[in-house]
C-alpha cells in the first residue's frame, strides 16, 4: 500500500510523472506508479518507457481507502486515456466526496474538469486548456491550491508542483527542505 498513486497511461508526460515520483520519495512519502494499460510497461508522449510498481487491476479497493492523495500527470494522449478509465475516474470522485487529495498537472485537471469537481473552485492548467476546468475559476499562476485538490501548469512548474503536494502531506519546511536539497532556486 502506498500514500500516494500516480498514474501512468501510454502518452503521459515523462517528466511531469517522475519530478513527483522522486520528489515525493525524497521526502519519504510512499508513492506508487501505477499503470491503467494492464501492462506494466507504458510509454510516455516523448517515446520513453517505464516500468510501473504496480498495474492499476492490483491495486486493491483497500489500497485505495488507505491511499491519501491521487495524482495524474499530464501529456497527449495520456490525459485522454486517464480520462476514459472509468475505474480511474470512480476513484477520483470518491476521493473527492471524501475530501482526500487529488493532483493534477499540465492538461490532467480537465480530467477533474470534467468530473464536475472544480466547480467554484480555483485550478490552473495547461496555457489554452482552460476551457476544460468547467466550473473552475481558472488561474494562470503556476501552482493552484484550493483545499485538498492541486492543480500545476505543466513540466516546467513540477517542482512547484511537487513541493505543494509534499507540504499538503507533509509540511511547508520539508518541502522547503527536499526543494533546498535539489538546488531548486525560483
Amino acid at each position: 500500500m502506498a500514500d500516494v498513486y500516480i498514474f501512468l497511461a501510454e502518452g503521459h508526460e515523462e517528466v511531469e510523472m517522475l519530478t513527483v515520483v522522486d520528489m515525493l520519495r525524497r521526502a519519504g512519502i510512499s508513492i506508487d506508479m501505477v499503470s491503467i494499460t494492464g501492462d506494466r510497461k507504458v510509454t510516455g508522449s516523448h517515446n520513453i518507457t517505464f516500468v510501473a510498481d504496480r498495474t492499476l487491476e492490483e491495486v486493491t479497493d483497500e489500497d485505495f481507502s488507505d491511499a491519501r492523495m491521487l495524482v495524474l500527470p499530464g501529456g497527449m494522449p495520456g490525459t485522454l486515456n486517464l480520462k476514459d478509465c472509468k475505474r480511474l475516474t470512480d476513484k477520483i470522485l470518491k476521493f473527492d466526496e471524501a475530501g482526500k487529495g487529488l493532483a493534477a498537472v499540465c492538461a490532467a485537471p480537465t480530467v477533474f474538469g470534467g468530473l464536475g469537481i472544480l466547480e467554484g473552485r480555483h485550478a490552473t492548467c495547461y496555457p489554452g486548456m482552460e476551457g476544460d476546468l468547467t466550473g473552475a475559476i481558472a488561474s494562470e499562476d503556476d501552482v493552484v491550491v484550493d483545499d485538498y485538490i492541486i492543480t500545476s501548469r505543466g513540466m516546467g512548474t513540477c517542482i512547484d508542483f511537487a513541493g505543494e503536494i509534499i507540504a499538503f502531506l507533509i509540511n511547508r519546511e520539508t518541502a522547503d527542505r527536499i526543494k533546498k536539497s535539489i538546488v531548486y532556486k525560483k
